[in-house]
């Protein structure tokens, strides 16, 4: 598939994440497009760290489908994190990386290879002035905010023609990706380097400005999981082209099971325009068919919202707890009171052996069980009987609301092989010079075009049962099951049928389908780098704050090249010891209790507090923005490492497979 040939926007990509190359690959084979994955270092996730070896590996994989590999390098650096990044950077052009996510401008400032460039979402792009800028300065893919509305994308993609990536699932940072400083204020460890303490996790009391107490131990700052399923083909015609599933962190059965979900999605767009509306087309080869059944449903959420796609609404918030409540199930109907081993739910769906169910006890807090025995319908038709190994805690009563938060068969099903992706190919036997007499060749041609050629010498005799010869010549040219293409249309162009031995005419296929796995690795050809605009264009601004997150030389030499006069340092360098905004957040609490001064008259935007424990938190509200800011100062600890702030370790890394030395690049 090659992008440079059609129209850019009407090609849709689905990104999908990995922890691994192991997960990439998993993803590549339940129909992703692209994936993002972290490299050793500077990648925005401490613990999700690969290879380079590994990568490369992925990109392998990734390539015989023509779908992308991106490496997520989108932490801020310091000055001596500059060096070891380019270098970085020079393996993984090496290794066969098609771009680069990128949060720290430095490194436009340094010798990179051609390699495209994408603007991480901590980048905060927010409105079509910062978007135009990032891509005339050379990105060819720009992450948008995920605050952004349906609206707000349309904006940006009229002011553009780079393309456009939204996440449209998964997790949600409450915070304007990028504006987040909490973490690093109150330990250390920066957000904006991959060591978030998710603080936005955490229960608060929320007071208002006389110190009165609003609500108690709620999770304040935490959100619902991003779903965009509803919305995908409004995206789409609002100028997304790249739809991004979040989860560098997640498991495999997670990759698996949305990847899965979102392809199917996708794919009903694809073959079913609407209308007089666009014709949208795959980025990359081959259709998957999936052995299960995906169910965004089964997988880990905090339920489910659009956010802000459909502008501002109710229910956003996961106030109750953090973690994952599982789909409703039924209702508890009877207790085993005596030795409280088992208990009867009136259920919507069968329960089984090893599930995991939850509930919310009469303080409201989120517990649960794992089950030991099911037995169906027990209890009567649609009632089933759970065993536990352990007694029942005591808040589980009768009238029970009961969810499922791991579907024990769901996921065993996930651990097996559970897609298998298949590029099409139509097939002509012919003879190699044209006529009878000549070699017998097999061309095979893939969905993209791609051709190969593999012929058989010798004379071979005709069939004396041409029926029985064409079904056999299918039926061998046909077993493409251990390799990555399935047999379309199969023309036997041929005067007269031959009679070829099942040996032969396995090793005819074998060597044409090596030949075009070969022929499509040469005809890929890795996106290219963006041009910058020349004279350098201007930044919107010209002073940027501690919010612009600017760590180091090369960053500031950046801004300055483009007009801007005035750069403060990061927070990260600790020179912010006052009361300062640690998270800027479309999230609203007045708006979330109902104390809006644009929906209730007479109300004030006076601040308000959050409380956990000894830590306190003020809340103020611009509303003339919508915008919520969480104010807090350094700790005195953090604040004292100012003159002695370390980097995080710096590692050099081994180069790939048959490369001496490091990747510095030699021109």
């Amino acid at each position: 598939m090659n992008r440079a040939m059609t129209e850019p926007r009407h090609t849709l990509e689905l990104l999908a994440p990995a922890k691994t190359a192991d997960f990439g690959i998993e993803a590549i084979k339940h129909g992703a497009d692209a994936v993002y994955i972290g490299g050793p270092a500077f990648g925005a996730r401490s613990a999700a760290d690969n290879s380079v070896a590994d990568i490369a590996r992925l990109v392998a994989h990734a390539h015989r489908y023509h779908a992308e590999v991106f490496v997520a390098t989108n932490t801020i650096l310091f000055d001596t994190e500059l060096e070891p990044a380019r270098e970085l950077i020079w393996q993984l052009y090496d290794a066969g990386v098609d771009a680069l996510i990128v949060q720290d401008m430095g490194l436009l400032e340094l010798d990179l290879p051609p390699i495209q460039l994408h603007a991480s979402t901590q980048t905060d792009i927010r409105d079509a002035s910062k978007a135009r800028f990032l891509q005339d300065v050379g990105f060819s893919q720009i992450v948008l905010a995920r605050e952004l509305s349906l609206a707000e994308v349309r904006k940006i993609a009229a002011a553009t023609t780079c393309q456009l990536e939204y996440f449209v699932h998964g997790a949600l940072c409450v915070a304007f990706s990028g504006q987040c400083y909490i973490s690093h204020a109150h330990t250390g460890r920066s957000a904006n380097r991959g060591e978030c303490s998710q603080a936005c996790r955490l229960p608060y009391d929320l007071k208002d400005k006389d110190g009165n107490t609003l609500a108690s131990q709620q999770h304040m700052l935490s959100m619902k999981d991003n779903n965009q399923s509803a919305n995908l083909r409004a995206l789409a015609a609002a100028g997304i082209s790249s739809f991004k599933i979040e989860g560098r962190y997640k498991d495999l059965s997670y990759v698996k099971n949305i990847t899965a979900h979102y392809r199917r999605l996708l794919d009903e767009i694809i073959e079913h325009p609407e209308t007089g509306g666009s014709a949208y087309q795959r980025a990359s080869s081959g259709r998957t068919i999936f052995l299960f059944e995906p169910q965004a449903d089964k997988t880990f959420n905090r339920g489910y919202t659009d956010y802000f796609a459909n502008d501002r609404q109710h229910g956003i918030e996961a106030f109750e707890s953090p973690k994952f409540i599982g789909e409703p199930i039924g209702r508890v109907t009877k207790i085993d009171a005596k030795a409280r081993r088992f208990f009867e739910i009136e259920r919507s769906a069968p329960i089984h052996n090893a599930d995991g169910l939850t509930w919310y006890t009469p303080r409201g807090e989120l517990t649960g069980l794992r089950v030991n025995r099911a037995e169906a319908n027990a209890g009567g038709e649609g009632v089933d009987r759970i065993f536990t190994s352990d007694p029942l805690p005591a808040e589980l009563v009768p009238g029970t609301s009961v969810f499922r938060n791991h579907d024990h068969e769901f996921e065993r099903a996930l651990e097996k092989k559970s897609a298998e992706r298949r590029i099409r190919v139509d097939a002509r036997l012919h003879h190699g010079a044209g006529a009878e007499g000549s070699p017998l060749a097999l061309t095979l041609t893939d969905e993209d075009g791609v051709s190969a050629t593999a012929t058989l010498a010798g004379a071979f005799q005709p069939a004396q049962n041409a029926e029985r010869a064409q079904a056999t010549l299918h039926e061998h040219i046909a077993r493409l099951g251990n390799s990555i293409f399935t047999l379309g249309e199969l023309v036997l162009d041929l005067p007269a049928l031959p009679f070829l031995p099942a040996s032969q005419l396995n090793a005819l296929r074998r060597d044409a389908v090596e030949q075009l796995e070969t022929a499509r690795l040469k005809a890929y050809a890795r996106p290219p780098r963006a041009a910058a605009v020349e004279p350098p264009v201007a930044y919107p601004q010209d002073a940027l704050s501690y919010l612009a997150n600017v760590l180091n030389d090369k960053a500031r030499a950046f801004y300055a090249r483009h007009g801007v006069t005035l750069v403060d340092a990061a927070f990260e360098e600790n020179r912010e010891t006052d009361n300062v905004s640690l998270m800027i957040t479309k999230h609203c609490l007045r708006y979330s209790f109902n104390l809006c001064p644009k929906e209730v008259k007479g109300i004030r935007p006076d601040p308000m507090q959050l409380v956990n424990g000894n830590e306190t938190l003020t809340l103020r509200f611009d509303c003339k923005r919508c915008e919520m800011h969480v104010e807090g100062a350094m700790k005195p600890h953090i604040a004292r490492m100012r003159d002695s702030v370390v980097a995080q370790k710096v590692n050099f890394f081994p180069s790939p497979p048959g490369k001496e030395g490091t990747a510095t690049p030699t021109s």
